[in-house]
């Protein structure tokens, strides 16, 4: 069964990157990523320090996190961090990402300069309370990560339009929702960063369900530390 389990993920991530990537790729090269105040510049530029490619400036967001306190963009300002989107009752990837996602807190646990931003796609459920309990059951123990929740709408908005990282009810999956299982890492000045793959195009996000993505993302955050 287990076997069962992974396959059946690996397709979900393998139909995301066939439907998905090639669009978002698409949209960079044509500058209608950018909408509004999501992101509203691609510059696609490498920097010779890291060999890292800067995309453009991450979606501004506003939510409140697991100890009732407002979180913004702002907050992470001259950090280093990443951003995922979940829900505490998810029975299929989050779990693997939220074990992932602790591997990475615990690499970078004591630095400053580095947070993560989990944000709730069924906030109705998820309030202040329910993420607190959660944090406490899944081992976050920084203090720069927060896990965030608001209005619905509003997060959808940031996944979908800001990111381009999929989120979605459906009624016909376990959970009732849907999302992709990618991570997303910002930089210290707000902008989202990646690096080429094996075919010298921009991965954009990074896998947080597979050990390939979560050590490419652990490199890549010790070199925008550092830059």
């Amino acid at each position: 069964m287990k076997n069962k389990s992974y396959i059946g993920l690996s397709f979900i991530v393998l139909v995301f990157g066939i439907i998905f990537i090639p669009r978002i790729i698409e949209r960079f090269k044509n500058g209608t990523v950018v909408q509004g105040d999501r992101l509203d510049a691609v510059s696609n530029h490498k920097n010779p320090k890291t060999g890292l490619l800067k995309i453009g400036p991450a979606p501004k967001f506003e939510l409140t996190d697991q100890d009732g306190k407002k979180i913004t963009n702002e907050t992470y300002k001259g950090k280093v961090y990443l951003v995922e989107f979940f829900f505490s009752t998810c029975p299929s990837i989050c779990p693997i990402m939220n074990k992932n996602m602790v591997d990475i807190q615990n690499n970078f646990f004591g630095n400053p300069n580095f947070g993560i931003a989990s944000i709730t796609i069924n906030p109705e459920n998820d309030t202040v309370a329910v993420l607190k309990k959660h944090a406490e059951e899944i081992g976050v123990k920084s203090s720069n990560w927060h896990l965030l929740t608001g209005d619905k709408e509003y997060i959808f908005n940031i996944a979908n339009k800001g990111f381009n990282l999929y989120a979605g009810e459906n009624k016909n999956v376990k959970g009732g929702f849907e999302h992709s299982g990618l991570f997303a890492l910002i930089d210290k000045n707000g902008n989202i960063r990646c690096r080429n793959d094996d075919f010298g195009n921009p991965i954009l996000y990074y896998d947080g369900l597979e050990k390939k993505g979560v050590k490419a993302v652990k490199e890549d955050i010790k070199k925008l530390l550092n830059e």
